[in-house]
């Protein structure tokens, strides 16, 4: 179980409304339905009620996204308890005439990188599926009809979380906050104050890092 101090609520990740798809190996979060002005100016203002709803909203999401960048389910837990006691300290700085969600995005992929060069988390076993911008797909196979392939995919899968973990986190987070969170290139530069070039930039030489990296280990 979550727990977050103060306003916001006790919430279990992966639950109804859905960053989890099974035990361990959450899913992608639907994107919630973005706040009015109003509900964020009660956000803004610490309403308790505003603040459970803002909490409810996007929980599911960043704890998928904090699961993405780490690998891990409980240390993902963890990272979007720690990103929502942030949003709480710094409510004064939300922008209610804005989408909130960059914003969360910025607070919790700093979180993650704190994390990254603490070295206090291992990544996960979750297969990335990554398309780049002509529509090649780097993905694996959805399953096998014999334990032998089973076997065979899991290996496989873990490789491309192992390959992921290799990649600068600059890279790492282009290509999972474009391939997995859906953001648009001009959007994820607008949160992390680069350039739209630098970013689409970021994210082709995450791609083809991931393709040699896949190539010398996938043989």
């Amino acid at each position: 179980m979550t727990h977050i101090p103060g306003s916001f609520v006790t919430r279990e990740a992966g639950g109804a409304g859905g960053a989890g798809s099974g035990p361990g190996t959450p899913g992608a979060a639907e994107a919630p339905e973005r706040p009015t002005a109003a509900d964020l100016e009660r956000v803004r203002a610490r309403d308790p009620k505003a603040l459970e709803a803002f909490f409810d909203r996007y929980f599911d999401r960043i704890f998928s996204l904090a699961y993405r960048l780490t690998g891990d389910r409980t240390i993902a837990e963890d990272a979007a308890q720690d990103v929502f006691l942030k949003v709480h300290r710094a409510l004064d700085r939300l922008d209610p005439s804005r989408d909130p969600y960059p914003w969360l995005v910025t607070i919790a992929t700093n979180v993650c990188r704190d994390l990254w060069r603490s070295g206090a988390y291992r990544m996960g076993r979750r297969a990335i599926p990554l398309q780049d911008q002509d529509g090649n797909e780097y993905e694996l196979p959805s399953g096998g009809e014999s334990p032998e392939a089973e076997l065979l995919r899991t290996e496989r899968e873990q490789q491309v979380q192992l390959a992921l973990a290799k990649l600068p986190e600059g890279l790492r987070e282009a290509v999972v906050l474009h391939a997995y969170e859906g953001m648009g290139h001009d959007e994820i530069a607008v949160a992390f104050g680069i350039q739209p070039a630098a970013q689409r930039k970021r994210y082709s030489r995450g791609l083809a890092a991931l393709a040699v990296l896949l190539k010398e280990t996938m043989k």
